[in-house]
C-alpha cells in the first residue's frame, strides 16, 4: 500500500451500516506507520447501515446510506477506490473483542485510569483530539478467491477511535504514532488504530414495557416528564423499598439541558416533578397505531371470509382436505374478529380515560445525581397501584417481533447443537441475578434489550470497557461504558434514538447494563453504550437507597 493511500480519508462501512464515502486526503507530508502494526480491513466497505442491511452473502449494493468517514488508519491493507458503478462493495461486520493477554479488563481498574484504553484517552486529551469514543473492535468480511467461492477474513484487534467531524488527518496521524509508542511500552505489536468521524448521542425517547401477555394488543408504553412532554424514554427497571415501588431511567430522559446538571432530590415542600405514561407524541402514535392495526385486520377478515367460502364450496362436494382447511380458516377468522373487537374497546378506553395528560401521571422523580462518569441515572417513585395488575418484578417482554424458535437460534447460532436459551412460556424474561462477571464474556456473549423504536433486539457485548465523551450545552461528559455491537449485517442497529433507559440483559437472566446512548448518526447507533449494572446498582443506587431490593416476585404488595 502506498503511503498516501494509508493516509487517505475513506469510506468505511460495517455491520448494520451505510456506505461510507471518501473525502479528500490530508496532506501526505508524513510517512505511514511501520508495517509491524498492520491489519487488513481496508478497501471500500460498509459500516453501520440502518434497517435495510445485507449479509455478507448478499449484494452490498443494497446499502444506500452514508456512514462514518474513516479519517486515518494504521493498517497497511491497500485501499481500492470504486472503479465504476458495477463494482461490488465489500461489506464488513463489526466484531467484539474478548481476549488479549496484555490488555486489562478490570472495570474498576478502568475507573481508576489504569487500563491501556484509559491511557489512550489521556494521550488523546493531551493531543487535544476531540474524541467521542474509544473502543476495541475487530472487523470481518468476505473476500473473493480465485475459484469464486469466497473466504471470511477477520482483522486484528483495532483501537477504534471516534472523533468529531472535520478532525484533521495530520492530527490523527500524530496521535496514532503516539499510541503506537504507548503500545510498544507494553510490548504490544499486534493492535491497529483507526480514526473515524462519529458523535456520541443521548438516546432520549423510549418505552416502559409493562409485562403483559404476548397476545395482548398493548406491548409497551413510553414515559416523559410532565413539563417535558416532547422528551420520551424507557423506564428500564424497578426496585422496592419496603412496600414502595421505584423505577429507574436515564437522567436526560426527564431533565432538559436547560435545567442544568445539578443534584436533584425531591423536597416535600416543593412541587413534584411528575412523570407520565407516554408523552403526547407517544400517546397520539399509540391511538393511530391501533386504528391502523384495526384497518389491517379488517382487510385480513375480507380475505379469510373469501377463503372460508371457497373451501366450504369444495367441502360440500366431498373434498375432505378442503373441509379441514375450512375449519382452520374459520378459526382464524373468528380470532381476527375477536381481536378487532378488543382493539376497538381498548382504543375507546384510552381515548376516554387517558387523553388528559394528568390522568397519565405514574409517579414523580425523587433523586437524580448530576451526569458524570458512570451515573446518568434518574429514580422515580411510582404509583404502585397503577403497576400491580401486570407487574411481575424485573422482566423484559420478548414480544412477537422475532419468532420464538428463531430467537433461540439467534442466541445459539451453532447448527450442530440445540439452543440452551430457556424461552419463557409467556414471553416475559425474568431477571434473577446481577451480572457478577462485569462485561467480560466469551466471543459469543449475546445480550437483549427492548426499546421503543427498535423493540426487541439482540446484540454482541464487547469484552473490554469503552470510553465515551458527549459534547453538550452543559459541558463535556466523559464516561466508562459497556459497549454493545450489532448482531450482524442483517440485524440493523441494536438501538436508536428512543431507547435510553432500557435494560440490557444477558442470556443467563443477568442484568448487564442500562442503555444510555450510542455513537453514530442522529437516529441510529453504530455502537450502543450502557452503564454497567454492577456499578449502577452497587456504587450509585444502593449508596443513596441502602434498603433497595432489585429482585422481587409479583406485585409490590406481596
Amino acid at each position: 500500500m502506498s503511503e498516501a493511500n494509508t493516509r487517505e480519508s475513506s469510506s468505511f462501512c460495517i455491520s448494520s451500516a451505510p456506505i461510507l464515502t471518501r473525502s479528500n486526503p490530508p496532506p501526505s507530508k508524513r510517512h505511514s506507520p511501520s508495517s509491524s502494526i498492520s491489519s487488513s480491513y481496508g478497501h471500500h466497505t460498509n459500516l453501520w447501515d440502518s434497517d435495510a442491511t445485507s449479509s455478507l452473502s448478499r449484494s452490498p449494493l443494497l446499502a444506500t446510506k452514508l456512514g462514518p468517514k474513516l479519517i486515518y488508519r494504521t493498517s497497511t491493507d491497500v485501499f481500492l477506490p470504486l472503479s465504476g458503478p458495477s463494482q461490488v462493495l465489500r461489506k464488513m461486520q463489526l466484531l467484539t473483542v474478548h481476549n488479549h493477554g496484555k490488555l486489562g479488563q478490570d472495570r474498576f481498574a478502568a475507573i481508576r485510569g489504569l487500563t491501556l484504553l484509559c491511557k489512550t484517552v489521556g494521550l488523546l486529551n493531551r493531543k487535544q483530539i476531540k474524541q467521542t469514543s474509544v473502543d476495541l473492535a475487530r472487523f470481518r468480511w468476505e473476500e473473493q478467491t480465485e475459484d469464486g467461492r469466497g473466504r471470511e477474513v477477520t482483522s486484528r484487534i483495532t483501537i477504534w477511535i471516534g472523533v468529531l467531524p472535520d478532525t484533521n488527518g495530520d492530527a490523527a496521524f500524530d496521535s496514532a504514532q503516539a499510541i503506537i509508542e504507548l503500545l510498544k511500552k507494553y510490548e504490544i505489536d499486534d493492535i491497529d488504530i483507526a480514526f473515524r468521524e462519529s458523535e456520541a448521542q443521548l438516546l432520549a425517547s423510549p418505552l416502559l414495557y409493562a409485562p403483559v401477555n404476548d397476545v395482548h394488543s398493548l406491548k409497551s408504553s413510553s414515559i416523559a416528564g410532565l413539563r417535558t412532554l416532547h422528551m420520551q424514554g424507557t423506564l428500564g427497571f424497578y426496585f422496592k423499598i419496603g412496600e414502595d415501588l421505584y423505577g429507574v431511567t436515564a437522567r436526560h430522559v426527564l431533565f432538559a439541558t436547560t435545567e442544568g446538571n445539578d443534584l436533584y432530590r425531591y423536597n416535600t415542600s416543593a412541587p413534584k416533578k411528575n412523570v407520565v405514561l407516554m408523552g403526547n407524541r407517544a400517546f397520539d402514535n399509540l391511538l393511530e397505531s391501533i386504528q391502523a392495526l384495526i384497518g389491517t385486520l379488517r382487510n385480513t377478515v375480507t380475505v379469510l371470509e373469501k377463503r372460508v367460502s371457497a373451501h366450504a364450496d369444495r367441502a360440500r362436494v366431498g373434498n375432505q382436505q378442503a373441509a379441514a382447511d375450512q375449519d382452520k380458516f374459520q378459526q382464524s377468522l373468528d380470532e381476527t374478529r375477536a381481536t378487532i373487537a378488543d382493539l376497538r374497546k381498548f382504543w375507546a378506553a384510552l381515548k376516554k380515560d387517558w387523553s388528559a395528560v394528568d390522568n397519565r401521571v405514574i409517579g414523580h422523580v425523587v433523586w437524580s445525581p448530576p451526569i458524570s462518569g458512570l451515573n446518568p441515572v434518574c429514580v422515580v417513585k411510582l404509583d404502585k397501584d397503577k403497576f400491580i395488575p401486570n407487574l411481575r418484578g424485573n422482566s423484559v417482554d420478548l414480544g412477537t417481533e422475532i419468532e420464538a424458535g428463531r430467537f433461540m437460534s439467534l442466541l445459539y447460532p451453532r447448527n450442530n447443537a440445540p439452543s440452551k436459551f430457556d424461552y419463557p412460556e409467556d414471553s416475559l424474561y425474568l431477571l434473577q441475578v446481577p451480572n457478577s462477571q462485569d462485561i467480560k464474556g466469551d466471543p459469543t456473549r449475546f445480550v437483549i434489550k427492548r426499546g421503543h423504536t427498535t423493540l426487541i433486539t439482540i446484540g454482541r457485548l464487547n469484552g473490554f470497557e469503552s470510553h465515551k465523551r458527549h459534547y453538550g450545552l452543559l459541558g463535556n461528559f466523559n464516561s466508562i461504558e459497556a459497549a454493545v455491537y450489532p448482531y450482524d449485517n442483517n440485524s440493523g442497529p441494536f438501538s436508536r434514538g428512543t431507547d435510553s433507559g432500557a435494560a440490557i440483559i444477558g442470556t443467563n437472566h443477568d442484568f448487564v447494563a442500562q442503555l444510555t446512548g450510542g455513537t453514530g448518526s442522529t437516529d441510529s447507533s453504530d455502537i450502543t453504550y450502557g452503564t454497567p449494572m454492577e456499578w449502577l446498582w452497587d456504587k450509585v443506587i444502593k449508596v443513596e437507597f441502602p434498603r433497595a431490593v432489585l429482585f422481587f416476585n409479583g406485585p409490590a404488595t406481596h
